[in-house]
């Protein structure tokens, strides 16, 4: 925190501000004595320097210190400190009223210098400090010739205060706003004009020199959004945006910060607004154990979790360097919280023992997983080890040490699966649903989609492939995905946890799919070059395992809206949990030999809506809305 004596010493010495603001009180009040006197033709009785003098002094700088006066910079005064200062003047009248009540019984105050007083010192104090704001501005814009010039896109309140903070860095210029409300056409904002409509930046951005256009429309939608960028983009000049408010909060940005405009900007979700209150307090205080705390979903979770209120986090991760990094970031950012990292395998018993005793969690976050869909293709029994047999491991683990609430986090593609990652993931969820019982352990699946800037997603693959001059390789002209960002998939992850649901299966929503070849399209234009002109996008097939459309919902589950309006909570088919029981040890035999064709057919019989042949990619092909978003529209 600054401390008073660095606050007001940026902008003048702490004594000087001091000695003005008793001046001004010794000029406002001896000289509204003396007008009050000379338009009666008389002689003030007041002497310049008298008892009276003195308490007028003391009380008003009493009032001064207590009303926080001097914590105002006067390079950066503005309208609240006005405020401030015709606060404290009115309270030092009263505090000057009450000393020469006891003093001298008000003899020979007038009653007009009481009722002038206030309004005269608040211009005499707060004029000098507005005036050395101006004359610093003036030195700042005038020193300064090389500052980068800067036109604003919206001049609403986020273009106001982005000027006010671009003018404080020195290294840029704002020229002016555009703004399609014509009523602002011909206003200033700050001292800058607005030029005129935002597609008239091809014409006003040359006309004014601008070297930087900045969007300052932090609530835009993304097809909004994707105008705006397309306008820029026309200009051949770079553009940045301003933080969004959410972004503000969550510590993603810092205040006065430009961005980059992200991919996850142009892609049509709004945001989401958790129940932050419902969150904070079942999470409040508590211990929970992520496991794959080093992944990009148990990374993030690792944030939520310790900036919504966990007391304590345990990391279970088989990368060293991934455990390193987040335990790292967590002490740094969240040196409250406790951190208790642990370097093991999930499918390994004594380590997720070690790592519960060493925590005693109240909840438990499974979200380590294989989930490269070509690849464990080919990798069966990874795939069976590491998402079946120890999801159970971990969910038996948190069973025996009495955990309160164990959180498996699923896919979409566990829904109709047709490749390993869709069916382990499937089978994992009848085996925490198996397990699931009386005891006082509640099982909570969420599912979703994919994740905007995962490890391994098509978006940093995309993003690598524009940086080294292309091809972008895009599977299929039709093929389409639903994505969510990993901050929002990890917030309704906790909205979903925090229900209080025994034993329920969650859904997202994930909004409208995307098509990739859009997707691929938005990236390239965002890296400054044209698609198909400066990058070449090529289809190359689906591979083996992949949907041309992936869907949400199973039909035989039956979908009901919950609290919040973006998550729906399924009601999970029946399993036979000695059959499941059963699988599950045939499957570790299976493991420990080896044996891929046991693996396989074991999947077919455990998990029989699992279809592997190619003709399941076709049908497929059908988008499931989401219910609920189509119970509101109608």
């Amino acid at each position: 925190m600054i401390g008073w004596k660095e606050r007001v010493g940026a902008g003048l010495p702490r004594v000087a501000v001091v000695v003005h603001d008793l001046c001004m009180v010794w000029l406002a009040w001896t000289g509204l004595h003396l007008f009050r006197y000379a338009m009666r033709a008389e002689v003030s009785p007041l002497s310049p320097w008298s008892t009276e003098i003195a308490l007028v002094l003391l009380a008003q700088g009493l009032v001064f210190w207590r009303v926080g006066l001097y914590r105002g910079i006067w390079r950066f005064a503005s309208v609240p400190d006005l405020v401030n200062i015709l606060k404290a003047c009115v309270f030092g009248l009263l505090a000057i009223v009450a000393g020469l009540f006891l003093y001298n019984r008000l003899d020979q105050v007038p009653r007009t210098v009481l009722v002038l007083y206030p309004i005269v010192l608040t211009a005499l104090l707060g004029m000098p400090r507005l005036l050395y704001r101006a004359w610093k501005d003036h030195q700042l814009s005038s020193s300064d010739r090389t500052a980068l010039r800067v036109l604003i896109l919206g001049a609403g309140q986020a273009g106001e205060a982005l000027v006010r903070d671009l003018r404080r860095t020195g290294a840029y210029q704002p020229v002016g706003f555009l703004d399609d409300a014509s009523s602002l056409h011909g206003s200033q904002l700050q001292g800058v004009p607005v030029l005129g409509r935002i597609d008239e930046v091809g014409r006003i951005a040359p006309e004014t020199a601008a070297g930087l256009l900045v969007i300052a429309m932090p609530s835009l939608d993304a097809t909004a959004m994707r105008r705006i960028v397309a306008i820029c983009e026309r200009t051949g000049l770079p553009f940045r945006r301003v933080p969004r408010l959410d972004d503000l909060l969550e510590g993603r940005s810092l205040p006065g910060e430009l961005r980059e405009v992200a991919i996850e900007d142009l892609l049509g979700r709004q945001p989401v607004t958790p129940d932050w209150k419902a969150i904070r307090g079942w999470l409040g205080g508590r211990s929970v154990l992520v496991t794959g705390a080093g992944g990009s979903i148990g990374s993030e979770l690792c944030r939520q979790c310790a900036r919504h209120g966990a007391r304590q986090i345990a990391l279970l991760e088989i990368d060293e360097l991934a455990l390193s990094t987040i335990e790292t970031e967590l002490r740094r950012d969240f040196p409250q919280i406790r951190c208790v990292p642990v370097l093991g395998d999930c499918g390994d018993p004594a380590a997720v023992r070690h790592a519960l005793a060493q925590s005693s969690p109240e909840a438990v976050f499974h979200a380590a997983a294989y989930k490269q869909v070509p690849l464990l293709q080919t990798q069966l029994r990874e795939a069976v080890r590491n998402n079946v047999l120890a999801t159970e491991t971990v969910a038996r683990e948190s069973q025996r040490a009495r955990v309160g609430t164990f959180v498996l986090i699923s896919t979409d593609k566990a829904v109709d699966p047709v490749n390993v990652l869709g069916v382990t993931k499937r089978l994992a969820e009848m085996v925490c649903q198996a397990l699931a019982g009386p005891g006082v352990t509640r099982s909570v699946t969420v599912r979703f989609g994919n994740v905007l800037d995962s490890a391994g997603s098509v978006v940093p693959l995309f993003r690598e492939q524009i940086r080294n001059g292309g091809p972008v390789t895009v599977t299929d002209p039709e093929v389409t995905r639903y994505f969510m960002t990993i901050p929002e998939a990890c917030q309704l992850i906790l909205q979903a946890a925090a229900s209080g649901s025994q034993h329920a299966v969650y859904t997202l929503d994930m909004g409208e799919p995307i098509a990739i070849k859009l997707l691929a399209e938005q990236m390239i234009r965002l890296a400054g070059k044209q698609p198909e002109r400066d990058i070449a996008i090529v289809y190359t097939g689906l591979r083996a395992g992949e949907k041309l459309h992936e869907t949400l919902f199973h039909a035989d589950e039956r979908y009901r809206p919950t609290m919040h309006p973006k998550i729906l909570q399924a009601e999970a088919r029946e399993v036979a949990a000695e059959r499941i029981a059963e699988a599950s040890a045939r499957l570790r035999d299976a493991v420990a030999r080896y044996d891929l064709d046991e693996l396989a057919l074991l999947l077919r019989e455990t998990v029989p809506e699992f279809a592997p042949a190619g003709a399941a990619v076709a049908e497929a092909a059908t988008v499931v809305a989401f219910p609920a978003r189509n119970a509101r529209k109608t």
